[in-house]
């Protein structure tokens, strides 16, 4: 499978049209601070950012964007789902790291297959299917040197037993991943529903690297350049 279903890919599945009206709405960081209180405000920004500069440069629009903030504590709930058009939270949960990403705490990030670790920036979602995991989501990285292995890594959104609230009590962490961003098994599938078929992940950490040289946090500056299939 290439490593990205690009823009041209989508458009024959009918998924590219008109930029919605949400890009440029200079209101909606307002309305997902006030949905997601408990976020960091920083990180609701840079997220709007990077898909609008996605969109901007040829990306499918998308009404669903979630946010992954690495730099909370895995015990915490760290990721959100927005529905941008409608601006409604439709999810707040506990998310797994990469193995060797750390301990509760995630510090290590990594696009080289075999890491362990969880990948950082901007990800657009594709189709699913059952594997070892059941119900699973592949994703495509679209950062090149940051994410774009993601789908030959098998880096998916998928249930796990051990990404529960009663395994943070015992353990002190929610278990961990190979570097999938793995949620509750119960809420595996509506999650799964809601973002499959070409909607946004954007998975942060205050890695100096990384918010140097995204294409998507420049977009004011440079022109993005997207991983793309060969």
């Amino acid at each position: 499978m290439p490593r990205l279903c690009h823009a041209a890919c989508l458009a024959l599945l009918g998924l590219i049209g008109a930029v919605p009206a949400h890009a440029a709405d200079s209101s909606l960081l307002t309305a997902l601070r006030q949905l997601a209180p408990h976020a960091n405000p920083k990180v609701l920004g840079l997220a709007l950012e990077a898909t609008q500069c996605a969109i901007s440069h040829g990306e499918p629009p998308s009404d669903r964007l979630a946010v992954i903030d690495y730099s909370l504590p895995s015990t915490t709930r760290r990721l959100w789902v927005f529905d941008l058009a409608q601006r409604k939270l439709l999810f707040h949960l506990l998310v797994a790291h990469g193995r060797n990403s750390g301990n509760n705490q995630a510090t290590q990030f990594s696009n080289k297959d075999g890491s362990l670790e969880s990948s950082l920036g901007l990800f657009l979602t594709l189709d699913t299917y059952e594997g070892h995991n059941g119900y699973s989501l592949r994703m495509a990285g679209l950062e090149p040197g940051t994410n774009d292995h993601a789908l030959e890594r098998a880096l998916v959104i998928h249930g796990a037993r051990y990404v529960s609230s009663a395994f943070a009590r015992q353990q002190g962490r929610i278990g961990r991943s190979w570097g999938c961003p793995a949620v509750r098994t119960a809420v595996a599938r509506p999650l799964i529903d809601t973002l499959k078929g070409g909607h946004y992940v954007f998975s942060y950490y205050p890695n100096a690297r990384w918010l140097h040289s995204s294409p998507f946090l420049a977009c004011h500056t440079t022109r993005a350049v997207v991983a793309r299939a060969p």
